[in-house]
């Protein structure tokens, strides 16, 4: 059986994420969506958590890191193109994000990101395999 990851991640309002993720492509799970939580899908084995800064706070003993002035931890999900990257960052700003960083183009690995409106970091990125630099 595969493992499955869920992440955790507090949100300011629930409804206004939601309809952000949802801009940008994403479908929630409704058995694990209420009005303290909803549970994004990101893949058959991977799930993002978004919990209500107030629920949020009930799982863990330390306080809730502002990610407007901190970095905790920067999710990154892969893409099946760098097209599909520029497409999520194109939408993540749409829906009033911000872009990160330049877009990072290595030949072989093209990435870009964005900061959503609760300030959490999201890198996309691509690999083309085939152009992977070989080990001498």
């Amino acid at each position: 059986m595969a493992k499955q990851i869920f992440v955790n991640i507090p949100v300011k309002d629930l409804s206004i994420a939601i309809k952000f993720y949802t801009h940008l492509g994403f479908t929630f799970n409704q058995q694990f969506t209420n009005q303290d939580a909803t549970c994004m899908v990101v893949s058959d084995d991977i799930m993002v958590m978004l919990l209500r800064e107030e629920f949020f706070q009930k799982f863990t003993p330390k306080p809730i890191a502002d990610a407007k002035k901190s970095t905790e931890v920067l999710i990154c999900i892969s893409a099946e193109s760098r097209e599909e990257v520029d497409q999520y960052v194109r939408l993540a700003i749409a829906a009033g994000g911000k872009a990160l960083m330049p877009v990072q183009d290595h030949g072989f690995m093209y990435g870009h990101g964005f900061e959503d409106l609760d300030g959490h970091m999201w890198e996309i990125s691509y690999m083309d395999m085939s152009a992977l630099p070989q080990n001498p």
